[in-house]
């Protein structure tokens, strides 16, 4: 029988409890060997959910037993992102790393060059990859469904006017706050995804609540090298949000509004062992067509999970990781710009 891998979970508040730590756990071949966090109410959490794993108070207890560890999960506060997964790469561990990956495309840059060096896998947490929703675009996309694509336009848009404090809000550019990278480091990639490298960047970064630190609404346009535009929105303060995608072809339009359901039923406890895991009520389908005739698209199961398991695989088989840092940081280098391009207001090229 195949001993497990062995992981080491960093940090146990939002992205810890609620995204990493049931994925690990639902992955055969994965076992979640201990957990790091200081704060008691999250020690009793810890216990509570994954009792067999060990809980430790800080990360070098992580490196005084990485021999009988594979993989760290980074999912502690942005700042800790580059310097923890570096002491992990040193201690001779594999690495997953929560989004952003880096507060800028040179430390980003910096730290998949030395796991390069070391011969360790490093990658990057992009679960909206795994989104229903972009499956299905990818889909249609693939089936060329809507033709040549001239416009994509997609949002993350939350409707939070108070402020809830906390290193999220924080305009210290190392803590990596704002909407730009919460936000927008999901909707870059995914716009990378789909069409290509970018060649411009053009953003608008505002700060509308009150007391506010850093951007809360804010808008980026990129300019594709392969002709695609795409108009990206984040926002806290959209008292009505707008069409999750909006994808104009020369052919037909795919229009899809609400977010995918993953996040929802992972807060409400449901695991991706449910068999209705990632499903989507057909009142939030999205539509393809022209003018009137319009036909509703069933959403593609949402599937975080795939993510884990293509870990696993990339520890095991040697399998390519499930997302190649490198691309993590050519988007990187699109936020990077966003923030010139809003400070400078200009257009910035990248390429």
């Amino acid at each position: 029988m195949t001993a497990p891998i062995r992981v080491a979970l960093l940090g146990y508040g939002l992205a810890g409890a609620i995204f990493h730590a049931p994925l690990i756990a639902a992955v055969e071949g994965l076992e979640l060997a201990a957990i790091v966090t200081r704060d008691d109410e999250r020690r009793s959490r810890a216990r509570r959910d994954h009792p067999d794993a060990a809980l430790l108070s800080a990360p070098e207890e992580v490196w005084e037993r990485a021999g009988g560890l594979d993989l760290v999960v980074v999912a502690a506060a942005n700042r800790a992102h580059v310097p923890l997964a570096r002491s992990s790469i040193e201690a001779g561990l594999a690495v997953v790393v929560d989004k952003p990956f880096a507060p800028s495309a040179d430390e980003g840059r910096s730290l998949v060059r030395e796991a390069r060096e070391r011969g360790a896998m490093l990658t990057v947490f992009q679960n909206r990859r795994w989104d229903g929703d972009f499956l299905t675009l990818q889909g249609l996309l693939e089936e060329q469904a809507l033709g040549d694509v001239g416009r994509f336009e997609s949002r993350f848009e939350r409707w939070r006017p108070e402020l809830t404090g906390g290193w999220r809000e924080s305009a210290d550019p190392q803590d990596a706050g704002g909407l730009l990278f919460d936000l927008g480091s999901h909707l870059v990639d995914q716009a990378l995804v789909l069409f290509g490298p970018a060649a411009q960047v053009y953003a608008e970064l505002d700060t509308r609540r009150s007391d506010a630190q850093t951007d809360d609404d804010a808008f980026v346009a990129v300019r594709h090298e392969s002709g695609v535009r795409s108009h990206l929105w984040m926002s806290a303060v959209a008292a009505q949000p707008g069409p999750r995608f909006r994808v104009l072809g020369s052919r037909a339009a795919y229009v899809k509004y609400g977010l995918d359901v993953q996040e929802e039923l992972l807060r409400t406890g449901r695991r991706p062992d449910d068999p209705h895991w990632g499903q989507e009520p057909e009142d939030r389908w999205g539509s393809v067509g022209a003018g009137d005739q319009l036909k509703r698209v069933p959403t593609a199961p949402g599937a975080y999970q795939r993510f884990y398991e293509s870990v696993m695989l990339a520890l095991r088989r040697s399998a390519p990781a499930p997302v190649d840092p490198d691309e993590v940081v050519a988007g990187l280098e699109v936020l990077d710009a966003a923030r010139e391009s809003a400070r400078e207001r200009r257009v910035v090229e990248l390429r």
